[in-house]
């Protein structure tokens, strides 16, 4: 994998938008308007598919299994252990 020193490394942009996802499953707010909700879990859910194709490859295996599964609590895990908090 490549280091990531930049801010904007591949992982990087990776993890702050699995972090996003996160913020938004978790907001009330923005549950009590379903439509919405749905909408932006889609926009971001998206975003997380086009940041892991665009990771280094070959792709460690076990990230890989997690990114393919939607298991995005576990490669946002697995991507803090090894990298710090990135």
């Amino acid at each position: 994998m490549m280091p990531t020193d930049s801010l904007n490394s591949p992982e990087a942009n990776l993890v702050a938008a699995l972090r996003e996802r996160r913020t938004l499953i978790a907001d009330e707010a923005s549950r009590r308007e379903p439509e919405q909700h749905l909408e932006k879990l889609k926009t971001i859910s998206e975003k997380i598919v086009v940041l892991s194709e665009a990771l280094p490859k070959p792709l460690d295996p076990q990230l890989a299994h997690y990114l393919t599964r939607c298991s995005y609590d576990k490669a946002l895990a697995l991507l803090k252990a090894r990298k710090g908090a990135l």
